[in-house]
């Protein structure tokens, strides 16, 4: 066991879902051609001036809420003056010293070698607004070209507290972050588009140690499991450098996926780096009591709040609750699909089984293969005896990017289900008769041997006997 202990922040850089930038009215839609959404503001042209886009105002203040951050009624934008070439004015609009919400709080799920997992709780320093810079690109020899589409994008930075201890808690935190803002529909969580993104302080301590160690940053990690490896990486370097009589540097590192291993970028700013200073092209923004209350009052509701509600009122497991909340579209269809049924835990059976795996999602949206009526009515012909539940698989398979409803499948395919007792009666019988040796072993107490019975009236009927008629028909034939 190691005698150091990770202390791990994560700074959380979120793009909301706007259709124009933060401080003009430039598209912001993923993949168009460089340099074409771009205008004299975000080129940061002299004589350009900012305006502050509202939705962004509202998603960002929705944010805050599900992180129960308080919402300060009135913050400034400050200028953080560095020089990068994706960074066209030379300063990036964000917030310092007074933003717009602070004092947060996220509970995550810890899972504890041996025991059962407990809820921690992580503090959120801040939640503030800035502006994203461009993309700089470096895969052209010994040219690098900067795409400045993204610029002046709007983003919310998610300041986390130093409560994590290790890469673990780390993912799991920038998983349940990402989920709330998907749910909240603030972002759409798309790490390799760059829209979601985080940075990651790691410093260690001694065990038992109180004080903070020198910590490094690590930037723009842009998947969970990297998240993780350079987490666990840079953990292992601070300890190797430590035991070996070194002292760690306060510096920003990259992540080298391809060698696994941070590599030294630069040496860490500090705040009076980037010699912050009030935005003089910018009000100071006024958020009114009365305009977080409209925007709690339209909050969805958080993924937490609906896994507890699929539970209490639904009768779901926990783990059926946590399936069925993986995308908020699939606790929709999930959700319309029960009430038009009836019985959630049948629904929710079957839309974990069969309908999850050809389900495909992007960002907010997803492409279910039937639609939730369909499911309701096929569900509705199994409760009914029309159809046995391996019936109602076959079906589902068929009935898969089409418009007919499962009663026209049933019927095309012949499958009525057989529930004339005479005629099951009959099948029995002679399934019985052609088996001696197994019927005088379920005599003898071979118990299984049962199962093997309805197998095989099953088969013989293609599946289309009512079960329960087989299973009444077979104990009174068998004498069990």
């Amino acid at each position: 066991m190691s005698r150091y202990e990770a202390v791990i922040g994560l700074e959380v850089h979120a793009q909301l879902l706007t259709r124009t930038k933060a401080f003009c009215s430039c598209a912001t839609a993923f993949g168009a051609p460089p340099n074409t959404q771009v205008c004299p503001t975000c080129l940061g042209l002299p004589g350009a001036l900012p305006v502050l886009n509202g939705k962004a105002v509202e998603l960002a203040v929705r944010t805050a809420l599900a992180l129960d951050c308080a919402v300060r009624q009135e913050s400034i934008f400050a200028r953080k003056n560095y020089f990068y070439p994706d960074l066209p004015k030379g300063y990036q609009i964000s917030q310092y010293d007074r933003p717009f919400s602070e004092h947060g709080h996220l509970d995550i799920t810890v899972e504890k070698k041996g025991a059962e997992a407990v809820t921690k709780r992580a503090g959120i320093t801040r939640v503030h607004m800035e502006e994203d810079a461009g993309k700089n690109t470096h895969d052209r020899g010994d040219v690098s070209v900067v795409d400045l589409n993204r610029s002046g994008t709007a983003l919310v930075e998610i300041v986390g507290d130093p409560d994590l201890r290790s890469a673990d808690e780390a993912v799991e935190y920038l998983k349940t972050v990402r989920e709330i803002l998907v749910f909240i529909g603030v972002n759409d969580g798309n790490l390799e588009e760059g829209s979601f993104r985080c940075d990651a302080n790691v410093s260690i301590r001694p065990v038992g140690e109180s004080k903070f160690g020198t910590r490094t940053e690590l930037k723009n990690i842009n998947s969970f499991k990297f998240v993780r490896e350079a987490i666990n990486y840079e953990i292992a370097r601070q300890e190797s450098v430590l035991e070996c009589g070194g002292k760690i540097i306060q510096e920003t590192r990259g992540w080298d996926e391809k060698a696994s291993k941070t590599f030294s970028m630069r040496s860490k700013e500090e705040a009076q780096d980037y010699r912050y200073f009030p935005e003089p092209d910018l009000p100071p923004l006024v958020i009114t009591e009365a305009f977080i209350e409209t925007v709690r009052s339209t909050m969805p509701e958080l993924p937490v709040a609906k896994r507890a509600r699929f539970v209490r009122d639904h009768k779901q497991t926990p783990y059926a609750a946590q399936v069925l909340t993986t995308h908020p579209e699939v606790a929709r269809f999930y959700e319309e699909a029960g009430a038009l049924h009836g019985d959630f835990v049948k629904v929710g059976n079957f839309v974990q089984g069969e309908v999850l795996r050809d389900v495909r999602t992007s960002g907010l949206s997803a492409t279910f293969p039937v639609t939730a009526s369909q499911v309701a009515e096929l569900l509705k012909l199994v409760d009914a005896g029309d159809i046995s539940g391996k019936q109602a698989k076959e079906v589902y398979g068929k009935m898969v990017g089409t418009s007919k409803t499962p009663r026209e499948w049933v019927s095309e395919l012949g499958m009525q289900q057989v529930t004339d007792a005479a005629a099951i009666n009959t099948v029995c019988q002679r399934v019985v008769d052609a088996n001696p040796k197994q019927a005088e072993a379920l005599k003898t107490g071979k118990v299984a041997m049962f199962g093997y019975f309805v197998g095989q009236v099953m088969k013989e009927t293609k599946g289309s006997a009512n079960p329960q008629m087989v299973n009444d028909a077979l104990k009174r034939i068998l004498g069990v």
